[in-house]
């Protein structure tokens, strides 16, 4: 990509990694009266939001080039994209049940294996989306810019979860682990170009885990969701998301 364009995706990949590096220091919307757990739920529903209106209709075009660029027809005509973000959604379930599985396992040293695990899922998790930062389906100015809000109000309700879980060992390593793992996935981005194609899959991919993690962060009660900021949080990006198409 232009120098201009790796520019342009470094700031959103540094506010990336600040996140997890500062977050629990930072309270943008205190001011309005948000605590730090209704941040939390401010930015799930703002994730929620992103990837329903403007990603599934953004995954819908991604699925006819799918079709249009493949030198044959496609069983089920490029049905992959939504089969694709819905292994997302159970992939990272299934993440959550192992890691909730072995932390009450009589394991030996089960915390610290739990750790490992959910860390390095997340790790993975990040790294795609510093990825997508750079090699999207839309590489706009201001396509950027809503990925990069939704993305970073959305991980700080990841930092959030993680450090609930695992306290001082997340605290110590885990949030460095992440932050690196952002900066990561966008220096990947900038040196790997994949087709269209992939992209789309990706995209289709991290869109059914952000629902996963966004739900997992509200819907049990022990998570002390916080209604009206997710709603808010929800509706609002919905409402700018909207007249951008």
């Amino acid at each position: 990509m232009p120098g201009a364009d790796a520019i342009a995706t470094a700031v959103p990949a540094l506010i990336f990694a600040a996140v997890f590096l500062l977050g629990r220091r930072l309270y943008p919307l205190q001011a309005f009266g948000f605590d730090r757990r209704s941040l939390v739920s401010f930015g799930a529903g703002m994730a929620t939001a992103y990837v329903f209106v403007h990603v599934m209709p953004e995954l819908q075009g991604a699925r006819r080039a799918l079709v249009e660029s493949a030198s044959r027809p496609l069983r089920y005509e490029g049905m992959a994209v939504y089969v694709v973000a819905l292994l997302g959604f159970m992939g990272f379930y299934a993440l959550d049940h192992l890691r909730t599985r072995l932390r009450m396992s009589a394991a030996p040293d089960r915390d610290r294996a739990s750790f490992r695990l959910h860390v390095g899922g997340f790790a993975a998790y990040v790294a795609l989306v510093g990825y997508l930062l750079v090699r999207n389906l839309e590489e706009t100015p201001v396509s950027i810019g809503l990925y990069t809000a939704a993305m970073a109000f959305h991980f700080v309700g990841v930092d959030h979860s993680l450090n609930e879980e695992h306290g001082q060992r997340y605290d110590t390593t885990g949030r460095y682990v992440l932050a690196a793992m952002a900066l990561a996935g966008w220096a990947i981005g900038q040196l790997t170009a994949l087709s269209q194609a992939w992209v789309a899959l990706l995209l289709a991919f991290l869109s059914g885990a952000v629902i996963l993690n966004s739900s997992l962060m509200e819907l049990p009660s022990d998570k002390d969701g916080r209604l009206w900021p997710f709603l808010i949080g929800g509706l609002l990006y919905a409402s700018i998301l909207l007249p951008l198409g």
